[in-house]
């Protein structure tokens, strides 16, 4: 049988599940016996021809921090850079290694995984989810969708508990957060909208854990207890330690071995909490903007569901109690969900676009689920209209496709060009609810050149698509000429990576073993 993969590209860390002959998702262990993956790469010092990948790479980080990486995910689709060897290594390329990983990995007992979706965060624009594609591809995937991690989590409880009504998903990783609102009855599952913030996870309150290692130290001996980055990552780890176990005790007790001496120090949850305080607010916020978003109020939620290992926290767990009056949800495995979940989708996207590919057991497991998903942000562009009042032309952001549109959608505007002979346009595609340019992300800038010799005010129509597959297709069409311009997104070192270059860094990381 064909393998149809779900995969959740975490922060901290990754999964792989496959659809058995039944369309049910199961969690793939990875060759240590593992069902989940540190996102971790370390460059071997001795054959620079080998990678290592997961927990080995975690435990030789403290030898040589120059030759990790983790918490990639954070960088995918910047112009982040990681100088190894004389290569330059980008975000897409290091999380194909951790990909290829959990494909090898699986393929010893299952054979080749080929055919794939992989899970984002559902606040991730365009550049950052063709980049999550891109790495995919690099590791030799089929990448047939990507799916938000909520969404994903969603499709697992659909089709494992029965429930109806309205469930809010709070999705609290390693190093990413979101909370989407969802109408599910049974298999039935409609999206009604997401927030989140890419920079807010377990690995933030692992250095409010670190800065009070620091400040203990600093009291009892007035001096600095870190010194080197291989002690950086020693305490790294040990603060991650300390935020686990204060989620199961009271308290925590480390030791601290600095230059200036040694000396136990204990952390109250207590402690912990004050210090993340803040953080846990941020997430608060969100829930409140997504409430409002939804035009509901918390007594209309009738499931709060859990995602992600720091909704581990105490913390988490009772700001949500204290909000909607009861406990959340903890009948699913916030580390696995995703990935089973992502599974789930991955046979869905082939029943749609290859059936004849599904074997008949696998799609009578899907027979009911039925998904309707939501694009996540707005998409506009940047517009020149004149005012009638004043006769001049002012800048703004129009926005042509709206923030929880049901998918797929397409939706077309016209503009008009400005002076007479204008012989090219700038072609600005925004990602953001402002009308005000400076209020919303720019994700990518084209020139469409024009024919000569025109007058002014002639019609260019602009039409934006969002698939299913949470594939964004934009196009430009001078009406009077018939040109067109046609952008997709891509990333790279000068901001558009091609099919071509993809295949490229593939055959290269073929140079490579990952272990």
């Amino acid at each position: 049988m064909n393998n149809i993969a779900g995969i959740d590209l975490g922060t901290t860390f990754s999964a792989l599940a496959l659809l058995n002959t039944i369309g049910k998702p199961e969690i793939v262990p990875n060759c240590e016996g593992e069902r989940i993956t540190p996102s971790a790469v370390y460059f071997d010092e001795e054959d620079t021809a080998i990678v290592r990948v997961g927990i080995e790479a975690v435990n030789s980080r403290q030898l040589n921090p120059e030759r990790s990486v983790r918490w990639i995910k954070r960088h995918m689709g910047s112009q982040w850079r990681k100088s190894l060897d004389g290569k330059d290594w980008s975000p897409e390329e290091i999380s194909s290694l951790i990909l290829k990983k959990l494909k090898q990995d699986a393929g010893v007992e299952h054979g080749e995984i080929r055919d794939a979706v992989i899970s984002v965060p559902a606040h991730f624009d365009e550049v950052r989810r063709k980049a999550t594609m891109d790495a995919g591809r690099m590791a030799g995937l089929n990448v047939i969708g990507i799916v938000n991690e909520p969404v994903a989590a969603a499709l697992y409880y659909a089709t494992t508990h029965e429930i109806s009504g309205r469930v809010l998903v709070y999705d609290l990783g390693g190093g990413t957060f979101d909370v989407s609102i969802l109408d599910i009855n049974g298999s039935e599952i409609n999206i009604v909208c997401s927030q989140g913030d890419h920079a807010l996870g377990g690995i933030d309150f692992d250095k409010k854990v670190l800065e009070i290692f620091e400040a203990e130290y600093r009291k009892q001996f007035n001096s600095e207890l870190i010194t080197s980055e291989e002690e950086r990552a020693k305490y790294e780890d040990e603060a991650e330690d300390v935020k686990k176990t204060l989620s199961r005790r009271t308290s925590a007790k480390k030791m601290l071995y600095g230059p200036a001496g040694s000396m136990r120090v204990e952390i109250t949850r207590e402690q912990f909490e004050e210090a993340i305080g803040p953080l846990i607010g941020r997430t608060d916020m969100l829930v409140e903007v997504i409430m409002d978003e939804a035009k509901c109020k918390p007594s209309d939620i009738q499931k709060i569901l859990l995602v992600g290992g720091s909704t581990r926290i105490p913390l988490v767990q009772q700001r949500l109690q204290d909000l909607c009056g009861y406990a959340p949800e903890v009948s699913v495995n916030v580390d696995e969900c995703v990935a089973l979940g992502a599974a789930i989708h991955a046979g869905l996207t082939k029943l749609r676009e290859n059936p004849g590919e599904v074997p008949q057991g696998v799609a009578g497991g899907l027979r009911d689920v039925k998904l309707q998903d939501v694009c996540n942000h707005s998409y506009g562009t940047i517009c020149a209209p004149k005012d009638s009042e004043t006769g001049q032309y002012i800048i703004e952001n129009s926005i042509i496709l709206r923030k929880n549109t049901p998918l797929p959608c397409k939706e077309t505007q016209q503009f008009f060009t400005i002076v007479e002979g204008q012989t090219e346009v700038e072609i600005t595609i925004t990602q953001g609810e402002d009308k005000d340019p400076d209020y919303v992300n720019k994700i990518a800038t084209e020139v469409f050149e024009l024919p000569p010799d025109r007058p002014a005010n002639r019609p260019i129509n602009v039409t934006y698509s969002y698939d299913l597959n949470q594939r964004m297709h934009c196009r430009f069409e001078d009406e009077d000429s018939g040109r067109v311009l046609e952008v997709n997104f891509c990333v790279g070192d000068n901001g558009e990576m091609s099919q071509a270059n993809v295949g490229q860094k593939a055959q290269e990381l073929e140079n490579f073993k990952v272990e």
